[in-house]
């Protein structure tokens, strides 16, 4: 009954081309392991670890348990002036896992909600301490940060950003690093593009660096369609904010949790930001849970300056939320006990090899790749932009397999479960689907 079109137009679908998705709907029924399962019965292999938050796989048996364990003990506790154990427990367990002297997480609900929090704090910081000139953000071009007022205004995505008036005020943008014509086709980070960083110093000397708070970026910027960072230029933007005394963020949502090889994208580059904003892999993608790392400088300045019994006037009606800290406390231990991190990075050269293999076949004009992430980026059809990889899309799904698509770029990011065999099938058959794509 439910997959019939007609049934189906009251659910307004996000980021999704509703009315053609009507015509020929892709509905998934159940999941396990590295499998989505759609409503006739196919087995389509998950390129995409959902949206880049199932690492461990579908149905780990560890959070399953945990979340159905929890539900029964205490399925809901605020968190505003009281507090439940499973709070504290992941608390420890989740900073232990960043860089040292970040050992304080503030807990939301979603990536969009970590990036909106992480800002605030940023601006509460300097205010706290005296410096309340400092209430500029700075984003990057194609930089993509949720989808909250604050996200999409440190954002670089035209269509997330065009619709929505004139978003916050005191935000500016350095220059994105995607270079074709100096990195097409470079395994791992590109090496042409670090003196991009520099650009910050152009807003700082336009702005003045008194004035400016805070720059994010992605570490890896995943969901505009893989963008790496050239080799040094995280280096030197935490150079860069340093020298004027500039808090530097970096949104985690995607890189964090083992996407790279490692717990996070900090670790992986050897760059400490002061502030780390997670989500997606942090509950597996079970429940919606997110967590803002924050420097020690910033936890125990708020508790040093602060005017009022509150230290931070912020939160959430579901921060911390008993069942998300158990399906998180569970995803945590799964990583930990499958070894998924060291999995991820042993198995992050055979997933190039197979990457690059799909050079020279008809309209690819780049590959990219770090650790189990890959972007495969087409020719655009003449006066139709993007029309030829939400095709490939739509035949990938035909062909039995599940990939994600940002213009014309093709984006995977597999659970970090997937073995070589698999990883060979997975970029095989979208090698088929592209050789046959017009």
């Amino acid at each position: 009954m439910l997959d019939k079109p007609n049934t189906m137009s009251s659910f307004w679908m996000p980021f999704t081309a509703n009315r053609d998705f009507l015509r020929e709907p892709r509905m998934i029924h159940s999941a396990e392991w590295m499998y989505y399962t759609s409503s006739d019965g196919r087995q389509i292999m998950d390129g995409t670890a959902g949206l880049w938050c199932v690492n461990a796989g579908h149905r780990d048996p560890l959070i399953v348990e945990a979340v159905q364990k929890q539900v029964h003990e205490l399925d809901y506790a605020p968190n505003f002036q009281f507090a439940h154990p499973q709070a504290f427990e992941l608390s420890g367990k989740l900073t232990a896992m960043m860089p040292e002297g970040m050992s304080h997480a503030f807990f939301t609900n979603s990536g969009s909600e970590s990036v909106d929090t992480a800002l605030k704090i940023a601006l509460h910081y300097h205010r706290m301490r005296g410096d309340s000139a400092r209430t500029r953000l700075i984003g990057r071009e194609r930089g993509y940060h949720g989808t909250g007022f604050g996200g999409i205004s440190v954002g670089g995505i035209v269509k997330n950003r065009m619709h929505f008036g004139t978003l916050l005020t005191g935000v500016d943008h350095m220059r994105h690093t995607h270079d074709l014509d100096r990195n097409a086709f470079s395994r791992g980070c590109p090496a042409h593009g670090a003196e991009l960083a520099d650009d910050l110093e152009r807003i700082v000397a336009l702005h003045d660096a008194s004035t400016i708070a805070a720059v994010i970026v992605e570490p890896m910027a995943g969901s505009t369609g893989v963008l790496l960072p050239p080799n040094g230029y995280l280096q030197r933007l935490r150079e860069i904010c340093d020298h004027h005394g500039i808090l530097l963020i970096f949104d985690e949502v995607i890189t964090a949790f083992g996407r790279l090889g490692a717990a996070t994208a900090a670790e992986y580059f050897g760059v400490k930001p002061d502030i780390i904003t997670t989500a997606k892999g942090l509950t597996n993608g079970v429940i919606p849970m997110g967590a803002v790392i924050v420097s020690d400088d910033i936890y125990n300045s708020a508790m040093e300056n602060a005017d009022a019994p509150i230290e931070l006037f912020h939160g959430y009606t579901y921060s911390a939320n008993p069942v998300s800290c158990a399906a998180a406390l569970a995803a945590l231990e799964s990583y930990e006990q499958n070894d998924l991190f060291r999995r991820a990075a042993l198995l992050s050269q055979p997933w190039e090899d197979q990457l690059h293999s799909l050079k020279g076949l008809p309209n690819v004009i780049d590959i990219r790749n770090l650790g189990l992430v890959g972007a495969i980026e087409l020719a655009p059809r003449e006066g139709a932009p993007g029309a030829r990889a939400y095709e490939a899309m739509k035949r990938a799904w035909d062909a039995g397999i599940m990939i994600r698509v940002t213009g014309d770029i093709i984006a995977l990011s597999p659970p970090l479960i997937i073995s070589e065999p698999e990883i060979i099938k997975l970029v095989q058959t979208l090698g088929e689907v592209l050789a046959e794509l017009p």
